[in-house]
């Protein structure tokens, strides 16, 4: 996990995360907490991590540290997206649109209470998540990639809806302290981890097949 969300304390929330996962599921989390904005550490143990969750804000992230995360996009590995991995890193803000499918045009301002509502309730990266409320405000994402689906939707009192897949949109600490908004992230990262391998050995299998 990348944590590096300072307006939204993301260190918090993924410490509060990171305790929930590792107690309730077979899952070892390492957080890689960035000190500043300016802040390069070393993404080497992104080389042996079987998924990536990032919750960072316009880093200004460069070079290496910058390269690895690339590196790690690139080769098509799972990867879970939290509210500002939108704009995760200033440096590649491509990022959005090239990896997450996403279309950022900013957020509505804080106040109406969110709900989310399931678009696809017979998805399995759905199961047994009920409806909840949420205080964070909603993102603009009006036109998802052609090949992105839309699981959830998040609406308030107003006619305002906005989209997600692989990627989170409701990341308030407040959230992350509701056990329902805690199941997101392992039924998210198992899912997307498993399509992932089997899309892998697949192409493997009919590689084999043609040889």
């Amino acid at each position: 996990m990348l944590s590096g969300s300072f307006e939204y304390a993301s260190e918090t929330s993924l410490t509060i995360f990171k305790t929930f996962v590792e107690k309730n599921y077979p899952i070892q989390a390492n957080l890689i907490v960035y000190e500043s904005e300016d802040d390069n550490p070393s993404l080497a143990a992104l080389d042996d991590a079987d998924a990536l969750l990032i919750f960072t804000r316009r880093l200004n992230t460069e070079g290496k540290s910058l390269r690895q995360f690339q590196a790690y996009c690139e080769q098509g590995r799972p990867l879970v997206g939290i509210r500002t991995a939108s704009h995760a890193y200033q440096n590649w803000l491509e990022f959005d649109k090239v990896v997450l499918g996403g279309d950022y045009q900013g957020h509505y301002g804080h106040g109406p209470t969110v709900r989310l509502e399931t678009v696809v309730p017979e998805h399995p990266i759905l199961n047994s998540i009920p409806e909840f409320e949420s205080y964070g405000s909603l993102y603009k994402n009006p036109s998802l990639r052609d090949d992105t689906s839309m699981m959830t939707r998040r609406y308030t009192t107003t006619v305002h809806t906005v989209s997600a897949m692989r990627f989170r949109n409701i990341a308030s600490v407040i959230s992350f302290l509701s056990e329902s908004s805690h199941h997101f992230g392992p039924y998210w990262v198992g899912w997307i981890t498993t399509s992932i391998s089997r899309n892998r050995i697949s192409r493997r299998t009919q590689r084999l097949r043609n040889l």
